[in-house]
């Protein structure tokens, strides 16, 4: 049997992507277009940055450091074009914006379930976030494997103890859901990984920027949907701007923060 030939848009199966963008409102309202296609590019970086921090969690288990440290830096400019998508959404304006909001109806960002595994990958994620996914849906029990999964901090800490560090035992482990909290005890380690093995440090600096990267998008976020809606409740039901503030300053790996002052 003779396949068809492959071709570049059956390859990237372009006539499928190009029917996803559907708008809602009457018209359509012209702004809605731009509204969907960079939220639907947004929740491709997401795969994008979830397929890659996966590969960087098997490196570290693989003791990989080169290769971790060129995937995390792949991620970090993933983040750098998500943080340039925001001057894009930018061009629409409050009014061109409400034109068609009241379509979306309880449609929220809340309920991207991809962002909320990427923050269980991170040790970010509130275990209240499957709240947002009907009970038995695959999202809900995407996101409940992650929260029980180890994430990004777990697995450095286990490569930084096979090199000999002693990290302490209960930082090699997670509680399900429990999001990463500073620990005393574990600072020290750091230190001396910072003054004695020159790579490793290197690859905390690496997720010190991912940090600052994941910052920085959230910051954006924010000052876009205070520009576009202000003070009004988000779509869905959600607390719009208000909610968003409190991610704010929140550090994703707080030990590595912690011991900038004492260097």
């Amino acid at each position: 049997m003779t396949h068809p030939a492959l071709t570049y848009a059956s390859y990237l199966k372009i006539d499928e992507l190009l029917a996803l963008q559907q708008p809602r409102s009457d018209g359509p309202e012209h702004d809605e277009m731009l509204f969907i296609v960079i939220h639907q590019v947004y929740e491709l970086w997401f795969k994008q940055v979830l397929w890659e921090l996966d590969h960087a969690v098997d490196l570290l288990d693989a003791d990989d450091q080169p290769t971790c440290e060129h995937t995390l830096n792949r991620v970090l400019r993933i983040l750098k074009v998500m943080v340039a998508q925001m001057d894009v959404l930018e061009t629409m304006t409050p009014l061109e914006f409400g034109s068609f909001r009241a379509r979306l109806d309880s449609a929220s960002g809340f309920q991207s379930a991809q962002f909320r595994e990427l923050e269980a990958v991170l040790g970010a994620a509130d275990p209240s976030g499957a709240d947002h996914f009907p009970a038995g849906s695959a999202a809900r029990e995407r996101f409940t494997s992650r929260l029980e999964a180890p994430t990004l901090w777990v697995a450095f800490l286990n490569h930084v103890a096979r090199r000999g560090f002693a990290v302490p035992a209960r930082c090699l482990t997670r509680e399900p859901g429990r999001r990463t909290e500073p620990d005393e005890e574990l600072q020290p380690i750091l230190l001396e990984v910072y003054r004695t093995d020159a790579s490793t440090a290197s690859l905390c600096e690496r997720l010190v920027d991912l940090d600052e990267g994941l910052q920085e998008w959230r910051y954006r976020h924010v000052k876009m949907v205070e520009r576009t809606i202000g003070a009004k409740p988000g779509t869905g039901g959600s607390q719009g701007a208000a909610y968003l503030h409190t991610t704010l300053g929140r550090p994703i790996f707080p030990d590595l923060w912690a011991i900038r002052s004492r260097f």
